[in-house]
């Protein structure tokens, strides 16, 4: 094991290089998590107006019920998006301490193999979950109110 300083530094910076792809996972993370956030209290809202008994209006009632399910759809949309990016995180994470571990020495044995099993994977996770987030956000264009019984 080389433990020069250039050596030590080389091989910092080529166990950092994924580390943007990490922060491309948190900041799609972040967003999503927003989006699930909004969405749970539109969810709790149009519960609590269902429920209240207020409401006497048919139309209405079954409006607010198909947006519940709606939400509840888009729900599920964005936790498994979270998965799938988490998932990503997991293995780009790997990635680096592989990367980390066998340029320094410590370990020698299939590295290419691993490097490029939890990088492309890590990849097609991430991929995976930009795919979802792109599916529920269609998903909520096309099932916004635009034609609430009101109007």
């Amino acid at each position: 094991m080389d433990v020069s300083i250039d050596a030590i530094t080389n091989n910092i910076q080529l166990a950092l290089a994924p580390v943007f792809l990490l922060t491309a996972v948190a900041t799609l993370l972040n967003a999503i998590s927003v989006r699930l956030a909004r969405n749970v209290d539109r969810m709790r809202a149009i519960q609590q107006t269902l429920f209240s008994g207020e409401l006497k209006d048919l139309r209405t009632i079954e409006h607010l019920q198909r947006e519940a399910n709606e939400s509840k759809m888009r729900g599920r949309l964005c936790t498994l998006a979270i998965f799938f990016d988490v998932l990503s995180g997991i293995f780009i994470s790997l990635t680096v301490l592989e990367l980390f571990f066998f340029q320094a020495g410590a370990v020698r044995s299939l590295q290419t193999t691993y490097v490029i099993w939890t990088f492309v994977l890590g990849l097609i996770s991430f991929m995976t979950s930009l795919s979802i987030v792109l599916a529920e956000v269609v998903y909520a264009y096309r099932s916004a109110g635009w034609s609430s019984p009101k109007n």
